[in-house]
């Protein structure tokens, strides 16, 4: 008698998402729901960054948010990337790739340099780094990606988080704007891979930074009165990474809970 083998298990897509270095944060919340729906991840997360910053480190968040990603059965790997570096691209391509054994399908940027100042205090160094994180090194890791991606045709996805707040945080704005057109841009540029790219704007959502006045007062002017949370983004890019979400590309998507 013989058999039919049984067919080999099919390994899981990889998706590489930056910026994820606390566990509250949107970076975190949206690995966490990729890994439910699949995926394999890597992650970025830059300890100086946080640790100028008014939250601080958190300890043991890298090895908090890998756990919490192999319970939903994902392998994983983190890595350590400070984005004002121009080579930090390629190195966290080459890192994913040896550590998880297959290229990268799906890139969701969420990594940001977000330091308030307007237009008459804002300093020189300032307005680069800003640059240099948020405008320089989204289309350094999209360049990365398109060179590299094998994925099937419209399988593979390009992500950004964006922001529309310029007014006491100019170039944090003026730096978003240009990921804005970077990420668009790819949607015609990688069409040739067949990969969508889009971008989302999440809105105001609380991971530890907003004072109380501020709190209150996005919450009373979202119509469901409350602010948006991690999951709320993620549950996006879950759709967007689907197969159901393949046909939505070159977008920049309001996610805010109506309150723009």
């Amino acid at each position: 008698m013989t058999t039919t083998p049984e067919p080999a298990a099919t390994a899981r897509p990889v998706a590489l998402v930056t910026g994820v270095g606390r566990t509250i944060g949107i970076g975190a919340g949206i690995a966490r729901r990729l890994a439910t729906s699949g995926w394999d991840i890597a992650f970025t997360y830059w300890t100086p960054y946080d640790d100028r910053m008014t939250w601080g480190v958190e300890k043991g968040a890298t090895d908090a948010i890998t756990d919490s990603l192999t319970a939903h059965g994902a392998a994983t790997a983190a890595v350590e990337a400070d984005l004002t570096d121009p080579g930090a691209p390629a190195r966290i391509f080459d890192e994913t790739e040896a550590r998880l054994g297959r290229p990268v399908t799906a890139l969701v940027m969420c990594h940001a340099e977000s330091v308030d100042s307007g237009l008459l205090d804002t300093t020189v160094e300032s307005f680069d780094r800003h640059f240099a994180v948020n405008a320089r090194a989204t289309w350094l890791l999209i360049r990365e990606y398109g060179r590299r991606c094998t994925a099937a045709p419209g399988t593979g996805r390009v992500i950004a988080l964006t922001s529309d707040h310029t007014v006491g945080n100019l170039p944090y704005g003026a730096s978003k704007g240009a990921l804005d057109r970077i990420t668009q841009a790819a949607a015609h540029e990688l069409a040739h891979l067949g990969v969508t790219a889009n971008v989302i704007n999440p809105g105001p959502i609380d991971t530890g930074w907003m004072p109380d006045g501020l709190r209150d007062d996005l919450t009373k002017a979202t119509p469901a009165g409350r602010l948006g949370t991690p999951q709320d983004t993620a549950d996006l890019v879950d759709f967007l990474c689907s197969a159901q979400g393949r046909w939505i590309n070159g977008q920049l998507l309001k996610s805010n809970g109506g309150i723009a």
